[in-house]
């Protein structure tokens, strides 16, 4: 293996911990809202915008550990 191939390897290593730990970001947060019950239903249109809103975000902010 050379040296180029092996960087190249840990690269790969790198980016599918990467995407692991995003993952399980993501599932923790989202095991964490089903462990304390939502304040309210969503009632309106406007705020299940922002609940799906805000879970785009957290999903965005998981993945952003770079």
């Amino acid at each position: 293996m050379t040296i180029n191939s092996a960087q190249a390897s840990n690269k790969i290593f790198q980016e599918d911990i990467s995407e692991y730990v995003a993952e399980l970001q993501l599932h923790m947060a989202l095991q964490a809202r089903n462990l304390v019950p939502t304040l309210t239903q969503a009632t309106d249109s406007r705020e299940q915008l922002l609940h799906q809103t805000q879970a785009n975000i957290e999903k965005l902010v998981s993945r952003q550990a770079r």
